[in-house]
């Protein structure tokens, strides 16, 4: 199966979080590989559009989720969503992320996902204070669709 997660609605370049003396400038997003925090699946500006990202991962015993970027135990799998930005050098420096979790996909959503073999999170990449979104994201902040 895969997973295409569709981000929107991206905060731009910079952004100065609550708490933060100096803005982070030239900040970018991508899917967290697990167990590597600095190595991000196609990172994307945070000035686009619209990012998509797809990964691979199998579906064991109907809810278990397991992949290159699937972090967790079982029952609690998720994706990270990390944003850093990245220096003249082309290093990125990972500042905040953001966790998709994948229990909160409804059990009938994963079903047909895997019949139809995409799973498809669609959910804005800002939050409230037009910083980068993070911490866990709520099922109101995301849906999640079986998709082909």
């Amino acid at each position: 199966m895969l997973i295409r997660i569709v981000g929107t609605q991206l905060p731009g370049l910079s952004c100065r979080p609550p708490g933060i003396e100096t803005a982070y400038s030239n900040i970018h997003v991508g899917v967290q590989r697990k167990n590597r925090p600095q190595e991000l699946l196609d990172p994307q500006r945070g000035d686009a559009d619209s990012v998509t990202w797809t990964v691979e991962c199998t579906v064991d015993g109907g809810n278990d989720v397991r992949g290159p970027y699937i972090q967790g135990r079982p029952g609690e799998r998720f994706l990270y969503l990390s944003w850093g930005t990245i220096d003249d050098a082309g290093m990125l420096t990972m500042f905040r992320r953001a966790k998709l979790m994948l229990a909160d996909v409804p059990a009938e959503v994963l079903a047909a996902a895997t019949e139809s073999g995409v799973l498809e999170a669609r959910l804005g990449l800002t939050d409230t204070t037009g910083n980068p979104v993070c911490a866990r994201v709520k099922p109101a902040q995301i849906r999640w669709t079986a998709a082909t």
